[in-house]
């Protein structure tokens, strides 16, 4: 059981990057596509209907993962408190920007809430990849199965980091690159006219320099954290979900410049949920890496609520999971296709 809602916990976390990811991306390109008042509102309405339905699997995530592992929850709200309020007000921000820029018809009042809107998607794409950095190169765990981090120590991984070192900052950067990427297939596909041939091109560069810092993470992984091979080489059969993530992306490329948008968006959709299941298939049974001593370690097995408890919550998750997946399969059907201007209101 402990295993199983490990999985549960990866997907759900893989979903909303997915998802939530694309809303990210198109925040990032937003000011350089998007050159007209018409083609902001344009934008702005291919992400207005989902995006907020998009950040439920964020909480429904945090909430499974209180539910199976309560202790791991405890030490990395706790030890991440500083960068988990930062992103509660990256979201809060980038919520208040896509509701309130038309409130007020004056440009100052737009130009503000779209900065607003970029600056937010930009740092909570390199907030979110410096976590995942936190997370596969430890955290100074003590025998209690606490931590503090601070923000920056000697930019180094090691027994005490800081949260911001070389690998983590790379780890921000790749995120940022990839989801921007993401938002532009995005757009492409709900697009048209002048705004869809700047996506298109923003598409094809960001989609090569995403495969570069890919490479670059790959290459940087094994030399902080080694044990994530470990379990690559142990379960060989494990190397289908990179080798697969790497394929939807090269497929992702060659779509791009066959201009087939919907396949391209989902070839991108399938890399970066297949890469997120990599790294946690290499972390696993780890939840949170002990750089000081990994019998400090947090693991699905001593970081679980008990068993009962998560036998009991199977049959719960399995009807509310439904429940989210209905809903999200509904909203998106509803808004299929290209976005029309009579749309933009």
């Amino acid at each position: 059981m402990e295993t199983a809602w490990f999985v549960i916990v990866t997907l759900m976390l893989a979903m909303y990057v997915v998802l939530d990811g694309f809303d990210f991306g198109v925040g990032m390109v937003y000011p350089f596509v998007a050159q007209t008042e018409a083609e902001r509102r344009t934008a702005l309405t291919s992400i207005g209907p989902v995006w907020n339905a998009n950040e439920v699997w964020l909480i429904a995530a945090g909430a499974v993962l209180f539910f199976a592992y309560p202790r791991a929850y405890a030490a990395g709200f706790s030890g991440f408190y500083l960068a988990l309020i930062l992103v509660l007000w990256l979201l809060i921000f980038r919520g208040l920007a896509v509701e309130l820029r038309a409130q007020v018809d004056h440009v100052l009042w737009r130009q503000a809430w779209d900065s607003a809107f970029t600056m937010s998607s930009v740092l909570l794409a390199i907030v979110f990849g410096t976590a995942l950095g936190n997370l596969i190169r430890g955290v100074p765990l003590n025998q209690d199965g606490y931590f503090f981090v601070p923000l920056w120590t000697d930019f180094l991984p090691g027994s005490a980091p800081g949260i911001l070192d070389w690998f983590t900052v790379l780890l921000g950067l790749t995120s940022a690159v990839i989801l921007a990427f993401h938002g532009a297939n995005y757009l492409v596909m709900k697009t048209e006219g002048l705004l869809y041939q700047r996506a298109v091109a923003a598409a094809r560069i960001l989609g090569w320099v995403s495969a570069g810092y890919t490479a670059l993470t790959v290459m940087a992984v094994p030399m902080v954290q080694p044990s994530l091979a470990l379990n690559f080489s142990r379960n060989p059969v494990v190397y289908l979900a990179p080798l697969i993530g790497a394929i939807a992306l090269g497929y992702s490329l060659y779509f791009r410049l066959c201009r087939r948008d919907t396949a391209a968006f989902l070839a991108s959709s399938l890399f970066i949920f297949l890469m997120l299941v990599s790294v946690m298939f290499g972390m696993y049974p780890y939840i949170l890496v002990a750089t000081t001593d990994r019998a400090f370690s947090l693991t699905v097995f001593n970081a679980s609520t008990d068993l009962y408890g998560l036998t009991a919550g199977i049959g719960w998750f399995v009807g509310g999971f439904l429940l989210i997946l209905a809903y999200q399969i509904y909203l998106h059907s509803q808004f299929l296709g290209k976005v029309r201007p009579d749309d933009a209101h």
